[in-house]
């Protein structure tokens, strides 16, 4: 099992790293930010977008309210991530939500089982922990593809190496 101290610390690692993909896009125009690409997600904008839902439908999960259907995911998602300041916006308030909650649970709840229900209609338990984790895993993975899609771009994608992390902080 991984501790507390080191998921949250995984969670400001996933933000602070957010923030920098975010920080890079920025240097996007608006064809750019929606240009179809050929990737998991068409194009910039719906790779971020599709890493917004999934911690909207993580949160959701924890909090016992397991979105079931792609039309629940899509009515969530009825305003569309139109530009960089709405996925930001909308991020920002999930973010908020994680917070909140990674703040409110103890180290005794990591090992509780969360069962939920998923978007293809299958019922799975795993220790909250691992689902926790599964999330930042699933967040470093796109920002991976973030990454390549801002070079595609002809943008200087940040260094987001969990080090670099830990030396941004050891300096400020």
């Amino acid at each position: 099992m991984i501790s507390k101290e080191t998921l949250c610390g995984l969670f400001e690692y996933n933000y602070w790293a957010r923030d920098r993909q975010l920080q890079s896009c920025a240097s996007l125009t608006q064809e750019q930010f929606l240009r179809p690409m050929g990737s998991s997600y068409s194009s910039l904008r719906d790779t971020l977008a599709h890493l917004v839902a999934a911690e909207w439908v993580w949160l959701e999960r924890w909090h016992g309210r397991s979105p079931r259907t792609r039309e629940e995911l899509r009515a969530w998602q009825a305003e569309e991530f139109s530009t960089l300041a709405v996925v930001e916006e909308r991020w920002r308030a999930v973010e908020s939500g994680v917070r909140e909650y990674l703040a409110e649970f103890t180290e005794e709840n990591l090992v509780r089982p969360l069962t939920y229900v998923n978007l293809n209609g299958e019922t799975w338990t795993y220790p909250l922990w691992q689902t926790l984790f599964h999330l930042v895993n699933h967040q470093t993975y796109h920002r991976g593809q973030v990454t390549g899609l801002l070079r595609q771009l002809g943008a200087s994608p940040a260094q987001i190496d969990y080090l670099v992390a830990l030396d941004f902080r050891l300096q400020r």
